[in-house]
């Protein structure tokens, strides 16, 4: 069975957001910055973070850095949020 939709994401605080499927599950992710290493360390620039976006069911900022949609999904599901690192 796929995974729902990721249909909004929104900033919520430094390296945290608030996203929300298409099944109607919402729920928080913080991204910690010693997890955030590589392609992903772009992500500590406040101002880029802020560009967070949903695209295709993806949460994702430019130069094509995204998340896994169904890590984050039963993260949520089963705490209420998804904390990487």
């Amino acid at each position: 069975m796929p995974y729902p939709d990721v249909i909004e994401a929104r900033v919520t605080g430094n390296l945290q957001f608030q996203v929300r499927f298409s099944d109607g599950l919402e729920g928080r992710v913080e991204m910690r910055p010693g997890h955030l290493f590589g392609v992903f360390e772009r992500l500590k620039n406040p101002d880029y973070f802020k560009r967070i976006a949903v695209t295709d069911g993806f949460v994702c900022w430019p130069d094509e850095i995204d998340l896994a949609p169904d890590a984050m999904y039963d993260a949520i599901r089963e705490n209420g949020e998804w904390v990487l690192g």
